[in-house]
């Protein structure tokens, strides 16, 4: 069974930061290409940052570059999502995304940015 669990959200003032954590389990995580997406209330589900299985590039939405890094550790099964300078327009639950064949989800996490 697949397994995407998500963790590190909260509530953060403006200007803060969080790390977000994806464990996987159930597949074989350094053959995934990961993603982190996000959805805010009343808007459609986006892609904020993804990072390859092989070559570990990494592509960024234009919002969060420069304050966002997505890494992975494929010996802890696990993507990153640190996150810089938040600002109240990133609220949202954020999701994992793994993507080879199939795609599988995490149950989201909710970020909070609000003074």
């Amino acid at each position: 069974q697949v397994q995407l669990v998500e963790s590190g959200g909260g509530l953060v003032q403006p200007g803060g930061s969080l790390r977000l954590d994806c464990v996987a389990s159930g597949i074989t995580f350094s053959m995934y290409d990961m993603r982190w997406y996000r959805q805010a209330t009343g808007k459609e589900r986006e892609l904020v940052a993804s990072i390859g299985a092989i070559t570990r590039t990494t592509n960024y939405a234009d919002s969060v570059k420069g304050r966002f890094t997505i890494s992975r550790d494929n010996a802890k099964a696990t993507v990153y999502l640190e996150m810089n300078n938040l600002k109240p327009e990133d609220t949202a639950v954020y999701y994992c995304n793994a993507e080879l064949l199939h795609q599988y989800w995490g149950q989201g996490t909710q970020v909070t940015v609000s003074s």
